[in-house]
């Protein structure tokens, strides 16, 4: 994930949270803000019942990692928050249950088929 589309500023987190409505699947809470800029945004928030901060920095790279391998609509503000349930899920679970929650949200952009 480019260091442009990382949200890290405690009043952007806290403004997202407070303005927008939470999608809950298993092990995530997802806030989306639609906004009209012709960028996209992540912000991740792993916290202290994850793990140590070797855990904790696991599982970001994990879920930026997830996040990377698909390409999406501009116009959004993400935040993913991770429950502590994670951390008994492999990468490829961890994988599964993100990607349905991001294309149940719609913000994945659609392939183009070239002939």
């Amino acid at each position: 994930m480019k260091k442009k589309n990382i949200i890290k500023e405690s009043f952007e987190f806290d403004r997202i949270i407070k303005n927008n409505k939470s999608q809950k699947y298993k092990d995530y809470i997802i806030y989306i803000e639609y906004t009209n800029s012709n960028d996209y945004h992540f912000g991740l928030s792993v916290g202290k019942k994850v793990g140590n901060a070797v855990t904790r920095n696991k599982v970001k790279r994990q879920l930026k990692s997830i996040i990377d391998k698909n390409n999406y609509k501009n116009g959004f503000n993400c935040i993913i928050i991770v429950r502590k349930e994670i951390i008994f899920k492999s990468y490829n679970e961890m994988s599964k249950d993100l990607n349905f929650i991001i294309e149940k949200l719609n913000i994945i952009e659609e392939e183009k088929n070239e002939k």
